[in-house]
């Protein structure tokens, strides 16, 4: 764990893009928030949170079978956790996301639950290089 200048954590782990190891970030996030006393429900809607954004990195980054992997970013500060994930895959455009137009089919859902368990939002392209980023913030205590 390092610190930045605004005192907060980082951690970042990389995890091959494969289903079965999105519980190594799970794992990583709970060990972050135990120390804190953050309350069992917060855990478990952040866990969630970010099992829909490693699932959509792996399903829309490497649709198709191609090898990847996929970055997550924790940032952690007394009042508030920041959580990155990110990929290279071919990223999109943001404004033909199907929850932005209110379309949702079956496969658009992790959006709007990332959106719904968390207090801000964004995604977008990946800073400094090809494929996305999605964050998302939940403010702690």
């Amino acid at each position: 764990m390092k610190r930045n200048g605004t005192s907060a954590s980082i951690v970042s782990l990389v995890i091959p893009a494969r289903a079965e190891y999105i519980a190594l970030g799970r794992l990583a996030l709970s060990g972050l928030l135990r120390p804190l006393a953050v309350e069992p429900e917060v855990i478990a809607d952040m866990k969630l949170a970010l099992t829909e954004a490693c699932s959509n990195s792996i399903r829309h980054a490497y649709d198709g079978g191609r090898d990847g992997a996929v970055e997550i970013r924790y940032e952690l500060a007394s009042d508030r956790l920041a959580v990155e994930v990110s990929d290279d895959g071919g990223g999109f455009d943001a404004e033909v996301l199907e929850i932005e137009s209110g379309l949702l089919d079956e496969g658009g859902l992790g959006i709007a639950i990332i959106r719904a368990l968390t207090d801000d939002f964004s995604i977008g392209p990946r800073s400094g290089g090809s494929g996305s980023c999605l964050r998302f913030t939940k403010t702690l205590g």
